[in-house]
């Protein structure tokens, strides 16, 4: 299908044709100071111990996660983790024999299972030939939720009905009531691209935020929700009907109103919340909220993310830059005394965001493993293999 050109990739165009511009605003850090999915202070050791093919780092540093009940983390660690297992494979076999019963190494074995089954064209038949890695998963931690995490999203690439969607969601929940990783592989079970609708879609993400504690990510499920609206852009809407981003305009704005109290929570540069804020920044660009996107463009720091700007093309970096470049071109042609739209862009009705590309490789912090975050079919905090 023949798709117009999308209102971001309309700023991505603009923003090369003007780079001529001063660089950048105060408060935004320079272009090489930024990272793609850095690791934190914990991760990052364990990272550089394993590409030296030492796995004892992960372990404890997993380990840790597990006896202080860090659902959240775990999960992070997990999947990055895994995501150097692919193109490290020798380093996780190295773990389990040693350890074959160590709940762990079971958790980053069941993660790396799903992570290369999903890159597979035969991904459902495979998918259903690892379930008994997540059940030992399950069973080697029977507190951890992050296993039930893996096994909602197996139950989404297995094509598994909503009666086994839920039951999984159950043991979810009944595990930690408010992890962010399992909220966010329902909501993509239950959008419109997969299980559910958008209008389904809304519901459960607003819900959640609406439960969720003061400071939780989940309170930021309802941005995800927008992103995965605006994605949909025109498809499915009959000729002469709203399309989806029109549709649901009010939620997707009171969404990313939610999103931008929660990042306002948290300190400017703080990476906990940076896949968050590098989502809303990209939500606001397309609502055309120029100075709020600059704000969290600010607030995001160094940290940039590979999701959502790797589904855009084959350079997330570049185009987290580009289009914050823009942003500080938009906010500054509309101070008084300034030629509005410097750039001459013609803004395209919100329905003109197309499905993007799947996510492909990128520039990557100068950790190892970080590099295969960008790659199609590999696990990203965020993406779930999409």
């Amino acid at each position: 299908m023949v798709r117009t050109m999308s209102f971001v990739r309309a700023l991505l165009r603009a923003a090369r044709a003007g780079r001529h511009t001063p660089q950048p605003s105060p408060g935004l850090p320079a272009d090489e100071d930024l990272l793609l999915d850095a690791p934190d202070g914990r991760l990052g050791p364990a990272l550089v111990a394993a590409a030296a093919g030492e796995f004892a780092g992960a372990a404890e540093l997993l380990a840790t996660t597990r006896e202080a009940a860090e659902w959240e983390n775990r999960d992070r660690y997990t999947m990055r983790l895994a995501a150097f297992a692919v193109s490290r494979p020798d380093w996780l076999a190295a773990w389990l024999a040693a350890a074959p019963r160590d709940p762990d190494a079971l958790l980053v074995k069941a993660e790396l299972a799903i992570v290369r089954a999903w890159g597979s064209p035969a991904r459902a038949e495979l998918l259903r030939e690892i379930a008994p890695l997540i059940d030992a998963a399950a069973s080697a931690e029977p507190a951890d939720p992050v296993p039930w995490r893996i096994a909602l999203d197996h139950a989404r690439g297995t094509h598994a009905p909503h009666t086994v969607f839920e039951a999984l969601w159950a043991e979810a929940v009944g595990r930690s009531s408010h992890h962010y990783g399992c909220h966010v592989a329902a909501l993509q079970y239950l959008s419109a691209q997969w299980y559910g609708s958008h209008r389904e879609c809304f519901g459960f993400a607003e819900e959640a935020a609406a439960d969720a504690l003061p400071g939780s990510l989940v309170r930021a499920l309802p941005v995800r929700a927008a992103f995965a609206c605006l994605a949909a852009g025109t498809t499915g809407a009959p000729t002469g009907r709203q399309s989806p981003p029109e549709l649901f305009a009010d939620r997707i704005d009171a969404a990313a109103d939610l999103a931008i109290a929660l990042s306002s929570a948290y300190e400017p540069g703080d990476p906990w919340p940076a896949e968050v804020r590098n989502l809303l920044a990209y939500v606001l660009v397309v609502r055309e909220r120029w100075e709020e996107a600059l704000e969290q463009f600010g607030r995001i720091g160094p940290y940039a993310t590979a999701f959502p700007w790797a589904r855009l093309d084959d350079d997330p970096l570049g185009r987290f830059t580009e289009l914050r470049d823009e942003v500080r071109r938009q906010v500054a042609a509309r101070k008084p005394g300034r030629e509005r739209n410097p750039a001459g862009i013609r803004v395209a009705p919100l329905g003109a965001l197309g499905r993007p590309p799947a996510p492909v490789p990128g520039r990557a912090a100068g950790v190892p493993g970080a590099g295969a975050l960008g790659k199609p079919g590999r696990s990203r905090s965020g993406d779930h293999y999409a």
